[in-house]
C-alpha cells in the first residue's frame, strides 16, 4: 500500500544599570513578565535538531531585558527586534524552502545558538493513549522497521504542564532525529505518519508530540470554546473570574500558610505526638482498605486522619530513587517515609507523584505514613482501584487526629484539577504556549475517554478544531483517527457507546479540511492499545496527501451515502468506493450489518454486494426501516473495502434516540 504514497513524490547575560531604581524595575518586569529570567530567551519549542514549517513565514519569539536588542540571523537573512515592556520579543522570518541544515543564531547581551534547523512539513500530533504511545511501549522491534535511520523525521517531545490560564511557555521539551536510538521513544502513530509522508514527498518532516493518555478531550480545549456548553459553564466562569495562574495561586499560599500552618493546619494530636515516626504504638489503629473514603468505613470526622503502612522494595531494586504514587486524596496530604517528609499536595482533584531518594529507602518494612486532611464532605483516597499500584492499594492503619469545624474553618484557593479531565488545564500548558509556531496541520486520535458521553463529543470535537486554528489565527488541515474496534464481540446487536463515539468522530467532517481515518479493522478484542500502528498512521497519511497536499490520486474513504426500501430488502449506495466495493467472500456476503424494523428492533443481517451496492436484509424483519454497520464497540472482523485497501465507515441510517443521549460533563470533585 506504500506505493499509493509514491504517486505524489513529485508535487509539491543580566544588563547592569546604573540606576537602582531602574535596575529594580527590569528585574520585576522580568520576574513578573517570565520568572528567573533576565536574558535573552527562546520559546522552548526552539531547540537543535527543529523543523520549521516550509513556505511560510515563521515567528521566533521568546523574552529578555525591557529595550534589550535582539539579532537573529539564519543562512544570510539578519533580523531586529526590541524587547517591549513586557519583556517579550518575536522575529519573523520569511518563508524558506524545504531543506536545510541551517544555524539560527540569537543575540542580545548573551547569545543562544540553535543548531541543524530544517525546514520541511511540521504537523501537531495529539490525543490521549493511543497517540502517545510510544513504539517501545507497544513492544516494537525497531529493526523490523525499514530505513530506520532518517535524519529528516524528527519528533519534539514535550513536557507536559497544567495551568489555569494559558501559559506564555512549554514547561520542556526536546527535538530528536529519528534513528534506531531515538525511534521506540516517538509516538507509533505520529512516527509511522511521518515515515508515509516523507516516503511521498522527500522533506523534512517535524511532529510535534502533545499528548497523555486517558486524557478527555474537555481538557484539551480552551475556556472560551467551552463556554457555549451549558455543562462547562460556571467551571469556566470561576477560571475566568478568578483570573489566577497556578504560580500565582501558590505565591498566595505561601503568603496564607505564613499564620495558617500554626494557627489551623499544623497542629493536633499527631503533629505534637510525631505520628509519622517508625516504631510508635499503633495498636489502637483501625483498619481501612484503599482506595475508600472514611466515611464509607463509619468515620464521622473533619480534619486530620492519619494512614500508616510498610512496604518493601521491589526484587532487585538499584535505582537512585523510587516513585510512589499515591493518585487522587480529598483533600489534602503531607506524606513521610521512614520518618522523612517526601512530599505534600493541595487540592482533592490533584495526582500524588512523590520521590523517595534511596537513602530514605530499607529492603524492608519501610514505614509510610500520610496525613490526609479533610475540609468537608468526605475525605480519604478515592481514585478508582484500576489506577493503582502494590504500595497504595489494601489494607492501611488509621487514626484520626485533629478535628475542625467544616463551616469555619479557613481554606485557601489552591491549583486543584486532574491533569486527565478538567477542562481547560492542558489546553493552557500546552497547546497554548506553541500557538504561534507555523504548523501544517494536526492529526488528532482520541475519544476513548469520552465514550460515556458520546453524543456530547459530536459538538465538542468541531469545538476543538475550531478553538485551535482560532489560536493559530488560520485553517490548518486536522485529521483524525476513528476508534478501533474493542472489547468483545456481541452475540446478539446492542447499543454501543464506541459506535456512538465513531459517529461523533464523523460529525466533524463537517467543518471544512477535516479528515476521517479508519482503525475499525485495526483493533484488538482484548488490548485498548492496538499493536497495529502502522496502517494507522499511513491512513492519516493518505488523508494529508488528499487534504493539505492536493493530490487527486488518493482514493477517500467508502462512506455510507443513501438507502431505500424495497421490499423486505434495504438497498444502500455508497461514495469514495475508489475503484470498487470488493469483499473477500466468495459468494459477496458483507458482515457486520444489522437490520430493524418499526419495532426498533436490531437483529443481525444478510449482506450481499452487487455492483459497489449492498443489499441489505433479515429474516426476523419483514418490513425493514433501518440498517446499522459495524454498531458494536467490537463488530468481529469486517470484510468490505475499496480496492485501494480502505474499509468501509461504520454508519446507520436511522436517527434514532441513542443511549448517551443528554449524557454530559458534570463537574465533581472527585473525577479522575
Amino acid at each position: 500500500m506504500i506505493g499509493l504514497l509514491q504517486i505524489f513524490h513529485n508535487s509539491s547575560k543580566p544588563r547592569i544599570s546604573p540606576f537602582p531604581g531602574r535596575a529594580l524595575i527590569l528585574v520585576l518586569c522580568c520576574v513578573l513578565t517570565y520568572p528567573g529570567l533576565c536574558e535573552i530567551q527562546v520559546a522552548r519549542i526552539f531547540g537543535d535538531n527543529m523543523v520549521l514549517q516550509r513556505d511560510t513565514a515563521n515567528l521566533i519569539w521568546g523574552w529578555g531585558d525591557p529595550r534589550e536588542e535582539v539579532k537573529l540571523s539564519i543562512g544570510n537573512r539578519s533580523y531586529e527586534a526590541n524587547v517591549n515592556g513586557s519583556g517579550e520579543w518575536s522575529i519573523v522570518i520569511e518563508p524558506f524552502a524545504a531543506g536545510g541544515p541551517y544555524t539560527i543564531s540569537v543575540e542580545g547581551d548573551n547569545s543562544i545558538t540553535l543548531n541543524n534547523v530544517m525546514f520541511g512539513e511540521v504537523w501537531l500530533c495529539g490525543g490521549q493513549s493511543n497517540m502517545q504511545y510510544t513504539l517501545r511501549m507497544l513492544g516494537k522491534d525497531v529493526n523490523q522497521i525499514d530505513n530506520i535511520n532518517n535524519p529528516l523525521i524528527r519528533q519534539f517531545r514535550n513536557v507536559l504542564d497544567t495551568d489555569y490560564l494559558p501559559k506564555k511557555d512549554l514547561k520542556g521539551g526536546i527535538w530528536e532525529e529519528a534513528n534506531e536510538n531515538t525511534v521506540p521513544d516517538f509516538s507509533a502513530v505520529a512516527y509511522f505518519f511521518g515515515k508515509a509522508l516523507y516516503d511521498s514527498l522527500k522533506v523534512p518532516i517535524g511532529l510535534i508530540n502533545i499528548s497523555l493518555g486517558a486524557t478527555s478531550i474537555e481538557t484539551w480545549m480552551s475556556g472560551d470554546a467551552l463556554k457555549p456548553f451549558q455543562q462547562f459553564r460556571k467551571l469556566v466562569d470561576v477560571i475566568q473570574t478568578r483570573n489566577k495562574n497556578f504560580d500565582q495561586l501558590n505565591e498566595e499560599l505561601k503568603t496564607f500558610r505564613k499564620t495558617w500552618d500554626k494557627d489551623y493546619y499544623l497542629t493536633g494530636p499527631g503533629i505534637e505526638g510525631e505520628w509519622y515516626k517508625p516504631g510508635i504504638d499503633t495498636s489502637d489503629w483501625k483498619t481501612i482498605t484503599i482506595p475508600n473514603f472514611w466515611e464509607y468505613d463509619g468515620l464521622d470526622h473533619d480534619g486530620a486522619v492519619w494512614f500508616r503502612k510498610e512496604f518493601d522494595l521491589p526484587d532487585g531494586f538499584s535505582e537512585d530513587s523510587l516513585l510512589i504514587h499515591l493518585n487522587q486524596i480529598d483533600d489534602y496530604d503531607i506524606t513521610w517515609v521512614n520518618g522523612v517528609k517526601v512530599g505534600e499536595t493541595f487540592g482533592n482533584r490533584n495526582f500524588r507523584n512523590y520521590t523517595v531518594t534511596s537513602d530514605i529507602l530499607k529492603e524492608k518494612d519501610n514505614s509510610l505514613v500520610v496525613r490526609v486532611f479533610d475540609i468537608g464532605e468526605v475525605g480519604g483516597f478515592h481514585t478508582s482501584a484500576f489506577w493503582g499500584n502494590p504500595i497504595l492499594l489494601g489494607e492501611w492503619r488509621y487514626k484520626p487526629g485533629l478535628g475542625i469545624n467544616k463551616d469555619d474553618f479557613p481554606a485557601p484557593d489552591v491549583p486543584n484539577g486532574s491533569i486527565f479531565s478538567y477542562p481547560t488545564l492542558l489546553f493552557n500548558g500546552n497547546i497554548a504556549p506553541v500557538s504561534k509556531l507555523s504548523i501544517k496541520g494536526a492529526i488528532w486520535y482520541q475519544g476513548e475517554s469520552n465514550v460515556a458521553r458520546a453524543e456530547e463529543y459530536t459538538g465538542l470535537l468541531p469545538s476543538l478544531i475550531l478553538d485551535w486554528r482560532s489560536a493559530w489565527g488560520y485553517e490548518f488541515d486536522f485529521l483524525v483517527v476513528q476508534l478501533a474496534n474493542y472489547g468483545i464481540e456481541p452475540g446478539e446487536p446492542s447499543e454501543s457507546t464506541w459506535a456512538e463515539l465513531r459517529e461523533a468522530q464523523m460529525n466533524a467532517l463537517k467543518v471544512p479540511s477535516t479528515y476521517i481515518a479508519p482503525a475499525i479493522d485495526l483493533g484488538e478484542a482484548d488490548d485498548i492499545h492496538p499493536k497495529n500502528k502502522e496502517d494507522v498512521g499511513y491512513r492519516l497519511a493518505l488523508g494529508a496527501l488528499a487534504t493539505s497536499y492536493g493530490s487527486d490520486m488518493i482514493p477517500p474513504n467508502p462512506a455510507f451515502k443513501s438507502f431505500s426500501v424495497t421490499g423486505k430488502e434495504v438497498h444502500i449506495e455508497f461514495e469514495g468506493v475508489g475503484s470498487g466495493l470488493i469483499t473477500d467472500d466468495k459468494y459477496g456476503y458483507v458482515r457486520g450489518f444489522q437490520i430493524a424494523g418499526k419495532d426498533r428492533k436490531f437483529y443481525w443481517a444478510r449482506a450481499r454486494l452487487e455492483n459497489d451496492k449492498i443489499i441489505v436484509s433479515g429474516s426476523e424483519v419483514d418490513e425493514p426501516v433501518a440498517v446499522r454497520y459495524a454498531w458494536s464497540d467490537n463488530p468481529g472482523r469486517l470484510n468490505i473495502y475499496n480496492k485501494e485497501g480502505l474499509p468501509l465507515l461504520p454508519f446507520r441510517t436511522d436517527d434514532w434516540e441513542l443511549s448517551t443521549s443528554g449524557k454530559v460533563y458534570v463537574d465533581t470533585p472527585h473525577q479522575f
